[in-house]
């Protein structure tokens, strides 16, 4: 199989439209086969620097290929690239942290410092 998609095979682009095929050369279809070697979709996000100009480079020399009549591609698909809006980051808003043992450590020094004991410990309450 990868025998076929490195001798004519195509790559599958998302577009709003639809999906578009376009045709790599020989040695883009190598580099592209190794890029897809474990996944049949990746988006372009996750494409290296140079594949990104790659695909960017095929897609603005429109070399996309037609479909069959059957509304499957002629040749095999080395794989997809999509194309996902990028998602905002998600602000989250300040809290408060939690008591922890830290805070329970500081809050007891800064006691000690003051020199407010617990009842308990004071002399005057075990003589009493």
């Amino acid at each position: 199989m990868w025998i076929e998609k490195l001798t004519d095979g195509v790559v599958a682009l998302d577009t709003p439209i639809g999906p578009r095929y376009v045709q790599p050369n020989f040695v883009q279809r190598a580099y592209l086969i190794w890029t897809f070697r474990n996944f049949f979709s990746l988006p372009q996000q996750v494409l290296r620097p140079w594949e990104r100009r790659l695909i960017d480079r095929l897609r603005s020399e429109n070399r996309f290929v037609s479909l069959s009549a059957a509304g499957a591609p002629d040749r095999p698909v080395i794989g997809r690239v999509e194309r996902r809006a990028p998602v905002p980051a998600e602000v989250l808003p300040f809290r408060k942290p939690a008591m922890g043992e830290s805070m329970i450590r500081d809050s007891m020094i800064r006691e000690s410092i003051s020199g407010s004991q617990p009842a308990e410990r004071r002399p005057e309450a075990a003589s009493a």
